[in-house]
């Protein structure tokens, strides 16, 4: 199917990896070993296949050596850019990890579909209906069966800001969707700039960032149910609820008063690496840019992010103060072994103690509600974790990593960055809607 959706995050990664950002990645390709329980004496071994690579794998190795240490399990992990390919192969040739780590719950359900994947063990199926919220136990469960925990999670939808331009300007942080409009053009009236910066470029993923904006907005203007019927295309892009949610975006994104402050007119946002924005509102000739969590790696080195620091950022807010909507991505944990030491694995990661070994190393969040905000060291990470936390958030997972690859990897990028240079939003929207698969 082309770029497969993970590869969104893949130009992320290669800027950020040293920043121990957990979003998906590229590796060497490569069966790993056979798992199974060894003889008498012998620890048991159990192999693990993921996206996960890098400065990032060996955090992953690192939060659960200990553990495995104690209970005499040798833990193989193994990383791949070709992680799809590869692990449709292993499996349909019989030689498939004992768990693999799935970057989408779609990808993750195709393999359920085709009867790969065990059921969860009674252990595993217990910490997540109790550490977990119900959107993110269905995420884990296929036609009725529940076969797999989520691991480590992230949020979007983080609006950007320097504390100290906005209490020069005389600005608060808005509670409303309408608040926003009403900040962004009060900031271009005391600046005489656009308060916003944006990039969508990210190498052979460019335009994802705008797919963000969009499913930000069809969630908090249409709601829960309307963005569900959205990905499985019951609700078309070219319905006019999903038209609403691009006009909203375009009247940032489209409008020169607006963007692109500190890079050019509206046609730079292609070009903009959506990383370099950082900078920008770092020194403050840019007020305002809307990017995911992970953003904190690209900011200058030195640059405070705090509540009072050189920059904060504040949740992109909903129609009333009051709405608690949020999209985000994260990763789901499936096994094609049941042997005891994939089970005890499976039921470690499952649980909030490997939960807060792994957040205690950086870069990562989880939505597992045992996880102890100060166990992260980023304070945008412990904002994060509260949010996951909050019984009151509906969580969405993102649309595009929701969708056939050929739409929310292929036409929807492309139809972003077809937007931005001038294309009419009815005829995007028409021209993402061809890349669903017929039938």
């Amino acid at each position: 199917m082309g770029l497969s959706q993970r590869n969104r995050r893949l130009a992320p990664l290669a800027l950020v990896g040293a920043a121990g950002i957990a979003l998906a990645g590229c590796g060497a390709p490569g069966a790993p070993d056979g798992g199974g329980d060894g003889g008498e004496g012998e620890s048991s071994t159990v192999t693990i296949y993921g996206t996960i690579v890098d400065a990032e794998a060996e955090l992953l190795q690192e939060s659960w050596a200990d553990w495995a240490e104690e209970n005499d399990i040798e833990i193989k992990y193994e990383g791949s850019q070709d992680f799809e390919t590869q692990l449709g192969t292993r499996a349909q040739g019989g030689n498939p990890p004992d768990i693999a780590i799935f970057p989408q719950p779609g990808l993750f359900a195709d393999f359920a579909s085709r009867d790969f994947l065990k059921p969860a063990p009674e252990e595993v199926a217990s910490n997540a209906n109790e550490y977990w919220t119900e959107d993110w136990v269905n995420y884990g469960t296929y036609d009725g069966t529940f076969y797999g925990a989520p691991l480590m999670a992230n949020v979007k939808g983080w609006i950007w800001y320097s504390p100290a331009k906005f209490a020069e300007w005389g600005v608060e942080v808005p509670e409303t969707l309408g608040d926003l409009t009403a900040l962004t053009e009060a900031i271009q009236a005391a600046t005489g700039t656009p308060a916003w910066c944006a990039g969508f470029e990210s190498g052979t993923a460019t335009g994802w960032p705008g797919t963000d904006w969009v499913e930000d907005y069809v969630l908090r203007q249409a709601g829960p149910d309307v963005y569900d019927q959205w990905v499985t295309n019951e609700v078309p892009f070219t319905d006019p609820q999903i038209k609403a949610a691009f006009d909203s975006v375009g009247e940032v994104l489209l409008n020169p008063a607006n963007v692109n402050a500190g890079f050019g007119d509206v046609r730079s946002i292609n070009s903009t690496a959506f990383g370099d924005v950082a900078p920008k509102v770092a020194d403050g000739s840019c007020a305002m840019t809307h990017q995911a969590s992970f953003l904190s790696g690209f900011f200058p080195e030195g640059t405070n992010i705090a509540e009072d620091g050189d920059v904060w950022a504040f949740m992109l807010p909903g129609e009333s103060a009051d709405e608690k909507a949020v999209t985000g991505a994260g990763e789901i944990v499936g096994a094609f072994s049941d042997t005891e030491a994939t089970q005890k694995v499976l039921a470690y990661l499952s649980s909030p103690e490997w939960a807060n070994s792994r957040v205690s190393l950086g870069g990562v969040t989880s939505a597992n509600n045992g996880l102890e905000p100060d166990a992260a060291q980023d304070p945008i990470l412990q904002e994060t974790i509260k949010i996951l936390q909050d019984p009151d958030t509906t969580f969405r997972f993102d649309a595009s990593d929701l969708m056939p690859g050929a739409v929310g990897a292929g036409t929807f990028w492309k139809g972003m960055v077809a937007w931005v240079n001038g294309t009419s939003t009815d005829e995007v929207l028409q021209q993402i809607e061809t890349g669903w698969p017929a039938g």
